[in-house]
């Protein structure tokens, strides 16, 4: 699909073959086309028939949204989920909200009535409530299906992953809060005052403040920021995409909030902006990268912006290495309904220097922050906790280790063990009926014995091959169990597990 072809599919000419294509997507492709170009020209019906399928596709991400939106193959690819992306924008809106006015400034405190008001719970963390328009769409639920496969990926996030006492460990601190979370997060990621241009206070303004996006893609964040109450600026260096960010902003009746233009995000001056969001892409000539220095624009540039922004948003791989977070940062990795979908940046001015980490559960909101504690090492015990992707990416293991009043059974690899059921969001629990040194063999007749005709199989730090394992078991019982593949204290171990005793709530 092509600028023009992309142009005259918003035409209503466009508009009737979309409509058509739509109804022809569960159809043969060949069928499909034939048909479309029985009335139409071959560049139209290829678009239309092209929108079609990435709007089904993109109900996962989008709910019912995804029917009025327009999207690039590589722009739904890396579009943030609906819920993640209304959670971001509602910390933003939130925090800007929450900075006192400066001296002599004429625009009045946000209504508490308004879409960007924030409470505070009896902890004192600001509850922003921005964002929670985003559309019965958007918050209607995706089940699983073909779009669940486009989400941001990250190679291997919990193989090998340690929980031990260490920087080096992944998930070695522990014992942190958690409970329902707030945009503010009550640490003012992105706090501080300071005047926007011409005397406004940043914020403060009726209009919302004002974010610059500066890799806006098909337009999935743009939408969450000006549902939110933001005036955003967003910009992208292809023409196409930008045609269809702003299809996307009419399409919601979002334009008069929303711009979108031609530009390279170097060009652009972050310093003329309440907030600097920014999505850099994540996809080469060979597919998805995972090093920064690949991104576009390359991180030096959005080191750059970061460093030049009043403060800052910046979304990147959930797998991104360590030393590439800015000093001061705060770092949120989220998780939707147990799987990781992404990591923000977050920035401003004024942080004290150190490095935050916190994790962020989606949809039921719940957080966990580093708090220095580390988890100890002990036998196993009658549970194993299977933590939460996006704690062992923060490394946060220990903290979910102190919340079940667990131990690691190996330093070095992120299951943690305990002798008591405990519920928590953090982890799924599993009741150990059985540890064996792991061997085809044995692992078999253990299974046949139990009557064990089902099994799940979970593995870290384990190079077993599991769809072969499952093969060469040979089930048939009536039985169903989960076997976790780990090691304790560098012994291959198989772990035969109850299943059904999940903590984590759907």
């Amino acid at each position: 699909m092509d600028l023009d072809a992309f142009t005259e599919l918003l035409t209503p000419r466009g508009q009737r073959a979309l409509a058509e294509a739509v109804e022809l997507r569960d159809a043969d492709p060949v069928v499909a086309a034939t048909s479309l170009r029985r009335t139409y020209d071959a560049a139209l019906a290829s678009a239309a028939l092209t929108q079609a399928r990435l709007r089904e596709r993109a109900r996962a991400k989008f709910g019912a949204d995804a029917e009025l939106m327009y999207f690039t193959p590589h722009g739904l690819e890396q579009a943030t989920r609906a819920e993640v992306a209304a959670h971001r924008a509602a910390r933003l809106l939130a925090a800007c909200a929450l900075e006192p006015a400066s001296p002599g400034a004429s625009s009045p405190p946000p209504d508490p009535r308004s879409p960007g008001r924030t409470s505070r719970d009896p902890r004192g963390e600001a509850l922003g409530e921005a964002g929670a328009s985003l559309g019965e769409g958007a918050r209607r639920e995706a089940g699983p299906g073909s779009g669940e496969g486009i989400e941001e990926a990250d190679p291997g996030w919990g193989e090998g992953a340690p929980g031990g006492a260490s920087h080096r460990l992944t998930g070695e601190t522990g014992s942190g809060r958690h409970g329902a979370a707030g945009p503010g997060l009550g640490e003012g990621a992105l706090g501080g005052a300071a005047e926007g241009p011409g005397g406004g206070v940043r914020g403060g303004t009726r209009e919302g403040p004002r974010v610059v996006d500066v890799c806006c893609g098909s337009g999935g964040d743009l939408l969450a920021l000006a549902r939110a109450g933001c005036v955003v600026d967003a910009v992208d260096t292809d023409p196409l995409t930008v045609a269809v960010a702003r299809a996307n902003a009419e399409a919601f009746g979002l334009a008069g909030r929303v711009t979108v233009r031609v530009a390279d995000a170097a060009s652009v001056s972050p310093e003329d902006y309440d907030v600097l969001f920014a999505d850099p892409a994540r996809r080469t000539s060979r597919g998805r990268t995972f090093d920064p220095m690949a991104y576009s624009p390359p991180w030096p540039v959005v080191l750059d912006l970061l460093a030049r922004a009043p403060r800052a948003c910046l979304k990147v791989a959930p797998g991104i290495p360590y030393e590439f977070i800015p000093e001061g940062a705060e770092a949120e990795w989220v998780s939707y309904k147990g799987e990781v979908k992404e990591a923000s940046l977050w920035t401003s001015p004024g942080r004290e220097a150190g490095l935050v980490r916190l994790a962020t559960l989606l949809p039921g909101g719940h957080v966990l922050r580093d708090t220095g504690a580390v988890a100890p090492t002990g036998p196993l015990g009658q549970y194993v906790y299977e933590p939460d992707g996006a704690a062992i990416r923060a490394h946060l293991v220990g903290e979910v280790a102190e919340l079940v009043g667990g131990r690691l059974p190996d330093p070095m690899i992120a299951y943690i063990t305990g002798d008591e059921p405990v519920d928590t969001p953090w982890a799924a629990r599993y009741e150990v009926e059985e540890a064996l040194p792991f061997s085809l063999k044995r692992l078999r007749a253990a299974l046949r014995d139990r009557k064990i005709g089902n099994v799940t199989i979970k593995k870290r730090a384990s190079a077993v091959d599991i769809e072969r394992l499952r093969s060469d078991l040979r089930l048939s019982g009536t039985e169903s169990a989960v076997v976790i593949l780990t090691r304790i204290m560098d012994k291959p171990t198989a772990l035969i597990c109850r299943p059904g005793s999940s903590a984590r709530p759907a």
